[in-house]
């Protein structure tokens, strides 16, 4: 089993991101994927035959704002291109990001 402190997320077009595993465990599918006999788990590689570059790019820095500010409130909004939007909410769906409190409600 892959203990680092960092996983690798690879889009189905082979951009590839190395994410602070601690943020991206965010998101149930990720975190499932990391547990148990898989291949992602020994590896710390997770592949998304799914996802689009730009749409997992800005799922990553989800990750790393969401992991940055889980303790703030007040947090001002993520910018969103307009032409990723259904991806990203399909791609926030398929990987557990939809049941996710807002961080102004963790207060």
């Amino acid at each position: 089993m892959s203990d680092s402190k960092y996983i690798t997320l690879v889009s189905y077009d082979g951009f590839e991101y190395v994410v602070l595993r601690e943020a991206a465990l965010v998101s149930e599918t990720i975190k499932a994927m990391l547990k148990g006999p898989f291949r992602e788990a020994q590896t710390g590689r997770c592949e998304f035959g799914e996802i689009r570059g730009p749409v997992l790019e800005k799922v990553v820095e989800y990750f790393h704002y969401y992991h940055a500010n889980r303790d703030q409130t007040d947090v001002p909004d993520m910018d969103i291109p307009v032409d990723i939007c259904l991806e990203l909410l399909m791609a926030a769906d398929f990987l557990g990001l939809d049941s996710k409190p807002q961080m102004r409600d963790l207060s």
